[in-house]
């Protein structure tokens, strides 16, 4: 019986979009690589069908807590960089990217690294928020705003912290988790093409579910939440609050 550490059904469904991928694109017990695993939700998850699965980060805090939670003998972590990681000369059927490449200043260096560490008919699938979606639009970028008044910054973290928001994450406990890159869908076309590799797949995520003030309800109400996400697959992909997406080398 496959379980899910996520509760929120946005979270849920990217993991069953990345392990329906892998299903149709990889062979049983396949090396996987997550990087940037975080708490290794996505590594455990799909350890569970079967699959030799590392998870990297750069941040031991972070790989600690993915291997207290770990129970799979064919999962593991490694507090290492992708780039280290490549110059051992280890190849993977498949990588996983997801909810990586908006912290970084300079994702193009991350996906020659992945280029070098996935095999010429493997998959790479990679998740974003999206740019122009409702959460960063609405939610993200007016509070990276913010922090630069420290009065106002004060204010909105009482606030939030009365109706109930902890500010955590169940993705990863790295201390800094500011988003720095805003992708369209054609800026994130770009950036593979200048990295040797073309889009193949693409699929949506959720609408508003997550922007305040619907987050207030939807967050305590999955029938709401579960709806969001069908509401987000009916509408342009421009709306959509995150990317999906299936990468192969070109």
């Amino acid at each position: 019986m496959i379980t899910y550490e996520y509760e929120r059904i946005a979270d849920i469904k990217r993991l069953n979009f990345i392990a329906a991928c892998l299903q149709q694109n990889i062979p049983a017990r396949a090396r996987v690589l997550d990087v940037g695993c975080g708490n290794g939700v996505i590594s455990r998850h799909l350890g569970q069908f079967g699959y030799e699965v590392l998870g990297i980060d750069i941040s031991q805090k972070t790989i600690d807590v993915a291997r207290s939670k770990n129970k799979l003998p064919n999962v593991r972590f490694e507090a290492v960089s992708a780039e280290a990681l490549t110059a051992q000369g280890q190849q993977y059927d498949a990588v996983i990217c997801s909810e990586v490449l908006e912290h970084l200043h300079q994702p193009g260096l991350l996906l020659q690294t992945i280029y070098a560490s996935l095999k010429p008919e493997g998959v790479l699938i990679v998740t974003v928020p999206n740019g122009k979606g409702p959460r960063e639009v609405c939610v993200t970028k007016p509070m990276l705003k913010a922090r630069s008044n420290p009065k106002l910054w004060s204010f909105i973290n009482s606030v939030k912290r009365a109706l109930g928001f902890k500010g955590t994450t169940v993705q990863s406990q790295a201390d800094n988790l500011d988003h720095v890159q805003f992708f369209t869908y054609k800026d994130l076309q770009q950036l593979a093409a200048a990295h040797d590799f073309k889009i193949v797949q693409i699929a949506k995520t959720n609408f508003v579910e997550d922007v305040f003030p619907f987050s207030l309800f939807t967050k305590r109400i999955k029938f709401l939440q579960a709806l969001d996400c069908k509401v987000a697959e009916l509408l342009p992909v421009g709306l959509t609050g995150g990317f999906n997406t299936v990468w192969r080398k070109a």
